[in-house]
């Protein structure tokens, strides 16, 4: 808590882009990490290297990612206060007095404040955390802040599917990446998009995510989007648990490595023959 209050992400993440300015580019950066905060980082210095309307940031994630801690805090509160079922603490010192800072939750929210990505060339993808219809209707101060949060993402032209989105229409998605004109795109995927359906080793597992064939049919429609004219600036897998990967559980053994080894040849090699063990 203390880390993030004293802005270590930030810190962190500005070491990440340092580094590829100084030893990876012109060549394309692949990062794994734990925290989903880097890639601002690593997206920020690519925007100076290259320019920053040049570059769209597409990330596939279980989260948005663009909540402020204060507003998260407060949500989070909420629904303490009010669901019985819920897996929050609220002994959490998490969740009280918190000062809004970078974080694996807020990253985007300040790539978009500090106009380091354009809104209209942001695409959130597999979203679990988008508001139902009935939240936009509460009349509670905590959750009128979140969902406002997503009123406004979409008011400014960013590009929000939830997992639903992905499922019900693959021709939503490949007509919505279509659009995409810059000439290059940084592709940032959170391994949570697949969290409980065979990828384990993964810091949230609050919420299903894809199954695996499911994540190779959106891999293969941003691979058709490589096909084009639009480059690849760089590619990151994070959020990854490693004191997980490989372990057994209810659904049998982890498959987080084989199946994000099995993404990047995927999008990135030409189809080689996908790892199945």
């Amino acid at each position: 808590v203390s880390f993030m209050d004293e802005g270590g992400f930030e810190t962190y993440a500005q070491q990440v882009g340092d580094f590829i300015a100084t030893n990876i580019f012109p060549y394309i950066p692949c990062m794994l990490a734990v925290d989903h905060s880097l890639t601002g980082g690593a997206f920020k210095k690519l925007g100076d290297l290259y320019e920053p309307e040049d570059i769209s940031l597409i990330v596939l994630d279980s989260h948005t990612d663009a909540i402020p801690m204060s507003v998260m805090a407060g949500m989070i509160q909420y629904d303490i206060d009010t669901n019985p079922d819920t897996f929050h603490d609220r002994n959490d010192p998490f969740l009280y007095d918190r000062p809004d800072s970078y974080n694996a939750s807020s990253f985007i929210y300040y790539l978009l404040a500090e106009k380091v990505v354009k809104p209209q060339n942001l695409y959130i993808l597999g979203i679990s955390d988008y508001p139902p219809k009935h939240a936009f209707r509460i009349k509670d101060q905590r959750v009128e802040s979140y969902v406002n949060i997503f009123s406004e993402l979409e008011q400014k032209g960013v590009t929000l599917l939830t997992k639903n989105d992905l499922l019900l229409s693959s021709s939503k998605v490949k007509s919505i990446l279509s659009r995409i004109k810059t000439p290059y795109v940084y592709i940032s995927i959170d391994l949570d998009i697949g969290a409980r359906n065979g990828v384990e080793a993964v810091r949230f597992l609050e919420r299903q995510g894809l199954n695996e064939k499911q994540i190779y049919r959106i891999i293969d429609l941003l691979k058709d989007l490589l096909s084009r004219e639009v480059r690849l600036a760089g590619l990151d897998f994070t959020e990854i648990n490693p004191r997980r990967a490989g372990r057994n559980n209810s659904t049998g053994t982890d498959q987080t490595y084989r199946i994000t080894a099995n993404i990047i040849t995927r999008l990135l090699l030409g189809g080689l023959k996908t790892i199945n063990a």
